[in-house]
């Protein structure tokens, strides 16, 4: 979906990729907010991040990040320097309550920001994966359902649950990273996915917790694999969840959320672990009730999906004629492990959109955008990019 803001002012960003050896935070001591995106196996304490005086925001990404330069394996840093604008970044634990977390950093956030009890223009998010809904819900508890929340789960390089979010002073392996955004130029941004609907849909009749379980009152892989054609094949005799993250990531189950113009918008869900048994564990959840839709993509479009993504963030903002400062671009994991080998392609394609502008780009297990008419949703397979003038 797209969206924008208003406003004016300087403002100056900078993104490079580097190693934890290679990382200089002096580089960056005059950023306003620094995010920082990259390999799970990066040592952060190397980074030395409590030597900045300015908001820090990280998370792990899959197998590295992207900047316009290319992919790294190791971390990448998009810096803004924005007098006239306002920050703030904070972490929270998740302990009892994820939905808590994320609204004490939020609020902690915005405590950093000298903003308390405003509306920033926008929201940066990460949180590491598995109740991704209730940190939206925490979120929108203090800044209401309006602000964009964009951003991505932290990711891991072989969903191992190594994955964790960081700023300045600490590295938590589950919690949330919020960061309030009031920028000094205008912002706006896409959010959308690479797949296409099929014709084959059902209703949601069982579900537990993430786990689908039934889809009109039949076995949820059943019915999926004749959606798909029989294109994933299980163990036989055995009662084992097993993989399918790879298998299903052309083959995703969608959610229509709205219609607009003629067009349909459906974050994706997708389909990690199955069983003979016919449930399907999912990164995302479906409610009870609720119409689930075959997709389907090509590793091509794929590939395009990214800069068209860029493009449409220009345009929301009307900014196809304008300079752009500089973008924050998420890239779901999954569909980067697809394309893997193309992924010069991918890093061509938002240059392109963006002027040359430079960008840094995250590879998520799950990804948060607004949708215009459905509000911040969640999803798997997506692409968002957030576009600075």
């Amino acid at each position: 979906m797209l969206g924008q803001s208003e406003s004016v002012g300087h403002m100056k960003i900078s993104a490079f990729s580097a190693s934890a050896e290679s990382f200089n935070a002096c580089e960056l001591a005059t950023a306003d907010f620094v995010a920082i995106h990259g390999n799970c196996e990066t040592d952060i304490a190397q980074l030395h991040l409590g030597s900045l005086s300015g908001n820090v925001h990280g998370a792990t990404s899959c197998l590295g990040a992207m900047t316009h330069e290319g992919v790294s394996d190791g971390i990448s840093i998009f810096a803004v320097e924005d007098p006239e604008g306002a920050y703030g970044s904070a972490v929270a634990e998740f302990e009892e309550s994820s939905l808590e977390a994320a609204r004490e950093a939020t609020l902690a956030a915005l405590r950093a920001a000298d903003r308390l009890g405003e509306a920033p223009e926008l929201i940066w998010l990460s949180c590491t994966p598995g109740t991704e809904e209730e940190v939206i819900i925490g979120i929108e508890m203090v800044v209401g359902s309006e602000v964009p929340i964009i951003g991505g789960s932290a990711a891991d390089n072989s969903v191992s649950g190594d994955w964790f979010i960081f700023d300045r002073e600490r590295i938590c392996p589950s919690g949330v990273a919020v960061s309030v955004m009031f920028p000094s130029r205008p912002v706006s941004f896409a959010y959308h996915n690479g797949h296409a609907p099929t014709g084959d849909s059902g209703r949601v009749t069982k579900v537990s917790g993430r786990q689908l379980l039934e889809i009109d009152h039949r076995p949820a892989f059943e019915v999926f694999n004749e959606w798909n054609g029989g294109q994933i094949k299980l163990t036989e005799n055995s009662n084992e969840m097993q993989s399918i993250l790879s298998e299903s990531t052309l083959i995703p189950l969608g959610r229509k959320v709205v219609e607009l113009g003629g067009v349909e918008f459906f974050p994706l869900a997708h389909p990690a672990n199955a069983s003979n048994s016919g449930a399907i564990d999912l990164f995302a959840t479906v409610e009870e009730g609720e119409v689930i839709t075959q997709m389907t993509g090509t590793e091509t479009g794929l590939v395009k999906r990214a800069g068209r993504v860029a493009s449409l963030a220009r345009s929301a903002g009307r900014m196809e004629h304008r300079t752009v400062s500089g973008a924050l671009v998420v890239y779901c994991g999954g569909c980067m492990l697809t394309v893997r080998d193309r992924m010069h392609e991918v890093v061509d394609g938002i240059t392109d959109a963006l002027g040359g502008a430079p960008f840094l780009g995250t590879f998520t297990f799950g990804e948060q955008g607004q949708i215009l008419g459905a509000g911040n949703r969640h999803g798997n397979l997506m692409i968002s990019c957030i576009v600075f003038g």
